[in-house]
């Protein structure tokens, strides 16, 4: 597989409710894969890919997804490039692991996020959910739809810090009004927080995941 990725996989031999997640600006693929015992008592697979692009951060290398300008319009065709890497990583994830194809989620955290939600607007289909942490949804993104019907049919869960400051709350208020216009069945929480997980946004998102996919009937 072309992205470095780290793994978290619950007792059994699977197949396994599997969440796909996917770091931030300057993290790396460990970033989020602490998760991974929280989330619904710990009874999903987490993969979590390592974003390709290497960037500064202080003393140390992080990694990113595309890069970011401050004040200008990130770049089409780096993010183009980054969406091709995760389309590839989930095809080889759900070839290499033993992935539950029926209860595949994507998960998001900031620029992450944004990945998650390109990924989605393109094949919903294959998805039980999708979860966007302290992100945004960027209006052009709803040029991206393939499949309307089995977006309106995605469970999805929207999180984010009222005391965000590298993501403004405003921004995913927004996002929620996008996803709305194009009937994506949303749940939206709001923390007294910043650009964060907290204890309660991951006891809010273990009750979404149980009920929207380990406790939802899936008809083949």
């Amino acid at each position: 597989m072309r992205l470095i990725h780290t793994l978290y996989e619950p007792a059994g031999s699977g197949p396994h409710p599997t969440i796909i997640a996917m770091h931030g600006f300057g993290a790396n693929a460990l970033d989020l894969l602490g998760l991974a015992p929280y989330l619904a008592e710990g009874r999903f697979m987490v993969v979590c890919p390592q974003a390709p692009l290497e960037v500064p951060i202080g003393p140390t290398q992080g990694f990113a997804w595309f890069p970011i300008r401050m004040g200008s319009t990130p770049d089409r065709d780096a993010i183009d490039e980054a969406g091709a890497a995760v389309e590839e990583f989930i095809e080889q994830a759900l070839d290499r692991f033993p992935i539950d194809k029926r209860k595949l989620v994507l998960l998001g955290f900031s620029q992450g996020g944004m990945m998650a939600y390109r990924a989605a607007m393109r094949n919903p289909s294959r998805l039980a959910a999708l979860v966007a942490l302290s992100t945004w949804f960027p209006p052009e993104l709803k040029d991206e739809v393939t499949d309307a019907p089995a977006l309106e049919a995605l469970p999805t869960m929207v999180q984010h810090g009222r005391g965000d400051d590298m993501i403004e709350i405003t921004r995913a208020r927004a996002s929620i009004e996008t996803l709305r216009s194009l009937r994506v069945p949303v749940t939206f929480r709001e923390y007294d927080c910043g650009h964060e997980i907290t204890a309660d946004a991951l006891q809010d998102l273990s009750q979404f995941l149980t009920e929207k996919v380990l406790s939802s009937i899936i008809s083949l």
